[in-house]
């Protein structure tokens, strides 16, 4: 807890407020005047005290924390940050849900973002992923219309079963990801007691310029505990801060969450012929194939000192890289190199990265970008272009990654066809690989919420898809569904 400030109350140019309990009026009983500064500094702060809320994301915690190396990764990296077993990194990480708006509860069946951003000595690098290996589509262009099924309707105001159901029928290459959803892992019971992943496939580049397409995984190392149903909706109700709390309450008592930290690596060969589209983020690769190597620690062991300034302010954007990493043609990856960007130079403004929660913190921040809203004036009379004879910074004419190959025309079109390319059997095995107690959760989780939709042909369709991945699967669901519907 940070000490208060003492002596006398000011306005925000400094001087001494008199009387912060009643304004100024023309006499005892007359009208408040205008000339009453510390009054109308207040009221007009207040008017301006809140930003534009995440369009996704919005509900949010966050820690800051230390990731340590534990095994050499120099034969697939030249990161600087992953150089050396032992090797310490400061890093601050946001849980979030997605759908829900700044004053959503918790505890609600939903995935959780996981943007982990690692303050290392070339640079920030931000890792925006979620607490499920895949998502619901493979393509950013999809992405505002996935979204917009998920908010609230236009007409109802309330999120409606119809454009979500429409949206995932119309769109099988989700039934792997709403499998995840509506299953156990579907709604964590804290934020320590689940994983954490990367999602996107991302270039790993050594010294010597090969390259390694890399996905990373994050396992909790306090034991999975999710929450069903009925226990969610319970807690939501009675303290829906739930998971914010806990994150906050067990970091102050120094019970420090950690994650093991794993990845895959694929050989850049491998990717042409793999069976599937290995950058298609609808889908996992199978650990027989590439098994995960653990290659560090993520503990999270302090709390920020103020929620709006390090948590709302927070910016994170997948292109943030450092040498030593880069992007992969995964499609939704490409897309939101963009948007994430974007959207915090229109949330936060065009200098966010100025805040002390964004800027680089075992670096220094060297660019001609001047001026803006807020802009601090920290280069003072230096020159603002490059090159210069004044000896201002130098591009480096070393790429932070190697170029990826491409060929063909220009043009709207699919990601190349592998021989295992299909939108349903990894869905399927998902649900093979359930208890029985955990497909009837499943099963009931979705026929809840697929039985709320009002036309047949959107249930039906719905339904069709999870038959496609397992013929039990869609029987039950179906059979579950009718039940309900009557």
């Amino acid at each position: 807890m940070t000490v208060q400030e003492t002596g006398p109350l000011t306005t925000e140019a400094g001087a001494p407020v008199a009387d912060n309990q009643n304004s100024q009026t023309a006499g005892p009983g007359g009208p408040v005047l205008i000339q009453d500064q510390s009054l109308l500094e207040k009221l007009a702060h207040f008017n301006r005290e809140r930003i534009p809320e995440r369009i996704v994301h919005a509900r949010g915690a966050g820690a800051y924390g230390t990731f340590t190396l534990t095994r050499d990764v120099s034969e697939w990296t030249r990161a600087a940050f992953l150089s050396e077993v032992g090797k310490q990194t400061e890093t601050f990480l946001r849980f979030s849900t997605v759908a829900g708006n700044l004053g959503s509860a918790d505890a609600v069946r939903d995935p959780r973002g996981f943007a982990l951003k690692f303050y290392t000595e070339d640079g920030n690098y931000d890792l925006v992923g979620n607490n499920t290996p895949v998502f619901f589509i493979k393509d950013a262009i999809k992405f505002p219309d996935f979204i917009h099924t998920q908010k609230r309707d236009p007409y109802t105001g309330s999120q409606e079963a119809d454009n979500v159901w429409d949206f995932w029928g119309l769109s099988p290459e989700s039934t792997h990801q709403v499998t995840w959803l509506f299953g156990d892992r579907g709604i964590p019971a804290t934020l320590r007691n689940m994983n954490g992943y990367g999602s996107h496939t991302y270039q790993w580049n050594n010294a010597a310029g090969e390259v390694f397409w890399v996905k990373y995984h994050f396992k909790t190392d306090q034991g999975i505990k999710n929450l069903t149903t009925d226990e969610a909706n319970r807690l939501s109700g009675m303290d829906p801060d739930s998971h914010q709390r806990d994150l906050r309450e067990s970091i102050e008592r120094g019970d420090f969450p950690s994650w093991t930290v794993q990845i895959q690596v694929m050989p850049a060969a491998d990717a042409a012929n793999y069976r599937f589209n290995p950058f298609d983020l609808t889908k996992v690769w199978p650990h027989a194939d590439y098994p995960p190597i653990g290659i560090g620690k993520l503990e999270l062991n302090r709390n920020p000192e103020n929620i709006f300034a390090e948590v709302e302010q927070s910016i994170f954007s997948p292109a943030h890289f450092v040498p030593g990493i880069g992007p992969s043609p995964d499609k939704m990856l490409q897309g939101r190199l963009f948007a994430y960007g974007d959207a915090h130079r229109y949330r936060v403004g065009i200098n966010a990265d100025h805040l002390p929660v964004n800027r680089p913190h075992a670096t220094e921040a060297r660019t001609n970008s001047r001026d803006g809203y807020l802009y601090d004036g920290r280069h003072k009379g230096a020159k603002n272009y490059e090159p210069n004879s004044f000896g201002g910074p130098q591009q480096t004419n070393e790429p932070l990654w190697q170029p990826l190959p491409v060929s063909g025309a220009t043009g709207a079109s699919e990601a190349p066809s592998h021989a295992e390319d299909d939108d349903f059997v990894q869905a399927g095995n998902l649900y093979r690989a359930m208890s029985e107690d955990e497909k009837e959760r499943l099963v009931d989780n979705l026929a809840q919420f697929i039985s709320k939709v009002s036309r047949d042909d959107i249930a039906e369709r719905a339904v069709n898809n999870f038959r496609q991945a397992d013929p039990d699967y869609g029987k039950r669901l179906e059979a579950a569904v009718q039940a309900l519907r009557g």
